[in-house]
C-alpha cells in the first residue's frame, strides 16, 4: 500500500493529541473517525477541532469553505469495531501507558482491516514491544507528533525491530501529505529523538540546582538567553507539565539505567501535585506569584558547558547506535524543540574536546554515569572533529542551515528557513544571507532575485532576540550587531538586479527591515506587517528609521514605527509598501511568477536605473547625473536593438544583458 491507496484513518484517543492529529489529517482530505471509550470524551474532542478550524480561519489560515469540508470529514465512534471497520491507518493516540495501549491493540487486532496500518503516537514507548501485541508487526510503526500537531512541524517516524520499509516510507508520505516534515528514527531506542535530547536536558538542569551548583535563575539564563533556546529549562518544564517530562524520565531510567535517573528535585514536585502551568504551580509560581520571570544577565559559562555536554553525549549516543544521523537529530530538535540551532552544531561550535572535558571533569567529581562520555564523542574529541566533520557525520549535510538557495529560471530564490522559529533572524542566518548574496551578484546566470519564508506562517517574525542579545545590556555589541544587519540587508538592497520580497504570514520588526531593501513587494491577504520594536523599548536598527520613510513617506513612517502595530497588507498597500495583494493560496507559485516577470527585463538598464534611483534619494543632481550617463551607456548596447527590433516586430523582447 501506498500514500495514495489511503482514504480512511481512525484516531484512538480524543484528548488533546488525539484531536488535534485528527484535524491534521481531515485538513489533508482524509475521511477521519475520531474515536474514545466514552461519547462525552469524543463529543468534547470534535469539539475542540471545530473550535481549531474557525480560530483559523478567524486569523486568515483557513478559508471558511475550507474548515467546513475538514469537519464534514471527521466522525466520531465509541465503538472500536465501527471506528476502524474501513480504516487504510489506524493512529494511537491513547494515554501514554505501555499496559493501555498493549490492551487497545490486542482489542484493534480482532477488529481492523488486515491491510491497515498500525501507528503509534508515544513520545518514548518502545515501538518494538507494542508492534509484538499485533499479528502486523511488520506494518507497525511510530508516528509521533509534536503538541499541539495543526502547529508544530515535526512528525517522528519510528521503526521497531519488525517494522518494514515499506511502512516506514507510507508513514513518511503520509506525514508530508499533511504538510509536515518527517524525520525518520532508524532504531527503536527510549525518547526517540527529541525527547532523549530535551528530557535529559531538563533532568541536567533539576540535578545542577539540586546540587546548589547553581540557582534556578542562572540555569534559566543560561538556556535562554546564552544557549539561545525558546525557554529556560525550569520555564519549559512548567510549560510542558513536569508530570510528562518526569514518566518519560523514569522509563528511559527503567530502560537505560542509572544515567537516567530522575532528580528528585522532579520527583518532589510530581508527588506534591505542582506540575508547571496547568496546575497553577511548578517550580514558578503562577497563580500567587509572577510565574516565569527568567533574568537575562545571570548566565553561566559553567552551567553553559555542563548542559551542553550532557546534550553532546545524547547526540553522541543517537549517532553511535545508528538511530539517526547528527542531520536528522538537528531537523528534529529545530523543529520539535524550537532549537534556535541543532544541538549537533551547537555541540561543534562549542568544540567537542572542551565539552568531553567538561564530562570527564564532573565523571571524576561525581562518578555519576550520566557524565560518562560514550565512545563516539571522545572519539570526534581525540580526532578534533565534530559531528559534521568526522565519520558519524551527514554526508549531504547542506551548505547553508538557516537559508536555502535555488536558481531557476534565471531567478535567484532565497528561502529564509528556520520555520521553527518563524524565520527570525539570528546573526548565523545573516551570515548565510551575505554569502548567498554575494553569489547571486557574481552569477550572470541570475537576472532578478526573490526572497521568501519557508512556512506559510512568517516570511520573517524579526530578529531571534533571544539568540542576538544574548547577555544584554552591552551598549557596544548592540551597536555591532545593528551595523551587522545594516550591512547585510544593505546588500540586498545595492544589487544590480531586481529584488522581489513576497511576503506570506508575519512580516515584522527586523523582517520587515529586511523586505524594505527589496525593489517590489508582494504579499498574501493573511499578511501582517509592522515595526513593534518600541513595544520592546527598542528602535528598527537595521535600517527602517531610514528606509521605510522612503518607501511611506516620513509620517506613515512614523505612525507604522511609534504604534508598534500590526498592519493588514491591503493597508500597507494603500501606504504604498506592498505592490500587489494576492490570495493566500498558491502564493508560492505566484510569487515565483512575479519575480520571472523581472528577470526577463533588460539587465543593464536595470542596473543603471537602480543606481540612478538610489542616487537620487539624498542628491536629486547626483541622481541625475547617473541617470543622464547611463541613459547615453545604454544606446550602446545590444540590448537596446533587441528591444527596437521586438517593438516593431510585435514580439516580446528577449534581452541578454548585453
Amino acid at each position: 500500500m501506498n500514500v495514495d491507496d489511503v482514504d480512511s484513518i481512525t484516531v484512538l484517543g480524543a484528548g488533546n493529541m488525539g484531536h488535534g492529529i485528527a484535524e491534521v489529517a481531515a485538513l489533508a482530505g482524509y475521511d477521519v473517525v475520531l474515536r474514545d471509550i466514552e461519547d462525552e470524551f469524543v463529543r468534547k474532542g470534535y469539539d475542540q477541532i471545530e473550535w481549531s478550524l474557525n480560530k483559523l480561519v478567524e486569523r486568515d489560515r483557513l478559508s471558511q469553505e475550507d474548515a467546513d469540508a475538514a469537519l464534514a470529514r471527521v466522525s466520531t465512534a465509541v465503538d472500536l469495531g465501527e471506528a476502524v471497520a474501513d480504516a487504510d491507518v489506524v493512529i494511537e493516540a491513547v494515554p501514554e501507558k505501555m499496559a493501555i495501549k498493549k490492551e487497545v491493540y490486542t482489542e484493534l487486532e480482532d477488529h481492523a482491516p488486515d491491510h491497515a496500518v498500525f501507528a503509534t503516537n508515544t513520545s518514548s514507548l518502545s515501538i518494538t514491544e507494542l508492534s509484538e501485541v499485533t499479528a502486523r508487526p511488520e506494518r507497525f510503526c511510530g508516528m509521533h507528533f509534536f503538541n499541539p500537531p495543526v502547529r508544530m512541524d515535526l512528525v517522528e517516524v519510528i521503526s521497531g525491530a519488525h517494522t518494514a520499509d515499506e511502512t516506514l516510507d507510507l508513514v513518511e508520505d503520509l506525514a508530508e501529505s499533511m504538510d509536515k516534515t518527517p524525520v525518520r528514527v532508524r532504531k527503536d531506542s527510549p525518547g526517540f529523538i527529541v525527547n532523549r535530547i530535551l528530557v535529559p536536558l531538563m533532568n541536567e538542569a533539576a540535578w545542577i540546582v539540586h546540587a546548589g551548583d547553581a540557582t534556578m535563575a542562572e540555569v534559566d539564563a543560561t538556556t535562554k538567553y546564552d544557549m539561545g533556546l525558546p525557554m529556560g529549562s525550569f520555564e519549559l518544564a512548567d510549560y510542558v507539565g513536569i508530570d510528562v517530562g518526569y514518566h518519560v524520565l523514569e522509563y528511559m531510567h527503567e530502560v537505560l539505567g542509572d544515567a537516567y535517573e530522575p532528580c528528585p528535585l522532579l520527583s518532589e514536585k510530581v508527588e506534591a501535585g505542582d506540575l508547571g502551568q496547568k496546575t497553577g504551580k511548578g517550580f514558578y509560581d503562577y497563580e500567587d506569584g509572577e510565574g516565569a520571570e527568567v533574568p537575562h544577565d545571570e548566565g553561566s559559562e559553567a552551567v553553559k558547558n555542563r548542559l551542553l555536554g550532557v546534550m553532546a553525549n545524547e547526540v553522541a549516543g543517537l549517532v553511535e547506535n545508528d538511530v539517526a544521523d547528527p542531520a536528522a537529530i538537528d531537523r528534529a530538535v529545530k523543529l520539535g524543540g524550537r532549537f534556535p540551532d541543532g544541538p549537533a552544531k551547537m555541540a561543534d561550535g562549542a568544540g567537542i574536546d572542551a565539552l568531553v572535558d567538561a564530562l570527564d571533569d564532573l565523571h571524576d567529581e561525581t562518578g555519576e554515569e550520566r557524565y560518562e562520555a560514550v565512545a563516539y564523542l571522545r572519539d570526534l574529541a581525540q580526532s578534533g572533529e565534530g559531528f559534521y566533520g568526522g565519520e558519524g557525520s551527514s554526508d549531504d549535510a547542506p551548505a547553508f542551515d538557516d537559508i536555502s538557495v535555488e536558481v531557476r529560471d534565471g531567478i535567484g530564490h532565497i528561502t529564509l528557513d528556520r520555520p521553527h522559529r518563524l524565520n527570525t533572524i539570528s546573526i548565523e542566518l545573516m551570515d548565510e544571507l551575505s554569502e548567498a548574496l554575494d553569489a547571486l551578484a557574481d552569477d550572470d546566470e541570475v537576472r532578478a532575485v526573490l526572497l521568501t519564508g519557508a512556512g506559510d506562517r512568517a516570511f520573517s517574525a524579526g530578529a531571534d532576540v533571544t539568540s542576538i542579545a544574548a547577555g544584554g545590556g552591552d551598549a557596544v555589541s548592540g551597536v555591532e550587531i545593528s551595523r551587522k544587519g545594516q550591512q547585510t540587508f544593505g546588500k540586498l538592497e545595492a544589487l544590480d538586479k531586481p529584488v522581489i520580497a513576497g511576503i506570506d504570514g508575519f512580516c515584522l520588526g527586523g523582517g520587515m527591515e529586511l523586505a524594505m531593501c527589496a525593489d517590489l513587494r508582494i504579499a498574501t491577504e493573511r499578511s501582517e506587517l509592522g515595526q513593534p520594536e518600541h513595544n520592546l523599548g527598542l528602535l528598527p536598527g537595521w535600517g527602517g528609521t531610514v528606509r521605510l520613510q522612503r518607501i511611506v513617506g516620513t509620517g506613515r513612517a512614523k505612525e507604522i514605527i511609534f504604534s508598534a502595530d500590526r498592519y493588514d497588507a491591503e493597508t500597507m498597500a494603500d501606504y504604498g509598501f506592498i505592490n500587489e495583494v494576492v490570495e493566500n493560496d498558491g502564493f508560492e507559485e505566484r510569487a515565483y511568477e512575479y519575480a520571472k516577470r523581472f528577470a526577463q527585463g533588460p539587465p543593464v538598464a536595470q542596473r543603471y536605473t537602480k543606481r540612478a534611483m538610489h542616487n537620487g534619494w539624498e542628491d536629486t543632481d547626483s541622481g541625475l547625473e547617473v541617470e543622464a550617463q547611463a541613459f547615453g551607456l545604454l544606446f550602446t548596447t545590444s540590448d537596446l536593438m533587441e528591444g527596437i527590433a521586438a517593438f516593431t516586430s510585435d514580439r516580446d523582447p528577449e534581452f541578454t544583458g548585453e
